[in-house]
């Protein structure tokens, strides 16, 4: 879902860098405010999880890659705000020192992987285990559904970014300069893979840790739903 240097135009990857830091500020405000002392290791670890996801690129047919991410996972845990902000980290790590994702769509990046898929995830769970009990199955299962349809909901928007590229950036003859695949073929590409692979490996992880927290550490899913 790393979107690299060279697929979008100057104006889309200005406008998600221009989207991104009133979001980073806000969200840096947020953290500072609620997060507990007790929950900065979980925020330090949390991200270090998730760049190990995001680093287990798997190829997938049509000419792309495919992860997990685990941002449900951390926004259920310590709220959107700062599962935005660990990500974050992760995303500007990789970008720096591993080439994996472009330093220009890094604004593009956070907002699809740090920004929507946490706080979709977050919503999503709180919407799904509403008034259920703290040792409830039905948190387990909102987690697993938070999991799945916010990565698809990332990737979707992922898919969308590409394919506009060709509409907005091409010649006089009509060859695109930057991405050259339109909406009919990188939508698919994107969405298919995360539906029937990757959406599923983020429920089956999100849905594992938040039944064994549920079991053993509850009050760290408490600590997540009062952030």
């Amino acid at each position: 879902m790393h979107i690299p240097d060279g697929y979008l135009g100057p104006a889309t990857c200005g406008f998600f860098y221009l989207v991104m830091l009133p979001i980073w500020s806000v969200a840096s405000g947020i953290v500072k405010k609620t997060l507990k002392a007790k929950q900065v290791p979980i925020l330090a670890i949390g991200a270090a999880f998730s760049f190990v996801m995001m680093m287990f690129n798997l190829p997938i047919p049509g000419g792309t890659t495919g992860h997990a991410v685990g941002g449900a996972l951390l926004a259920i845990l310590l709220g959107p705000a700062a599962a935005c902000i660990a990500l974050t980290v992760a995303l500007v790590i990789q970008a720096l020192l591993f080439g994996d994702g472009g330093i220009s769509a890094l604004g593009a990046n956070c907002f699809n992987m740090a920004f929507l898929l946490p706080f979709a995830g977050y919503y999503i769970y709180r919407l799904i285990s509403f008034n259920a009990k703290p040792g409830s199955n039905r948190r387990v299962i909102a987690a697993g559904a938070a999991g799945y349809l916010s990565i698809n909901l990332a990737a979707f928007l992922a898919g969308v970014e590409f394919g506009i590229q060709p509409l907005l950036h091409h010649t006089s003859s009509g060859q695109a300069l930057y991405c050259p695949y339109g909406l009919n073929l990188s939508v698919p590409v994107m969405v298919f893979e995360h539906l029937f692979i990757f959406g599923w490996v983020e429920a089956v992880i999100t849905a594992l840790v938040i039944k064994y927290l549920l079991k053993h550490s509850p009050e760290l899913l408490i600590d997540g739903e009062r952030s």
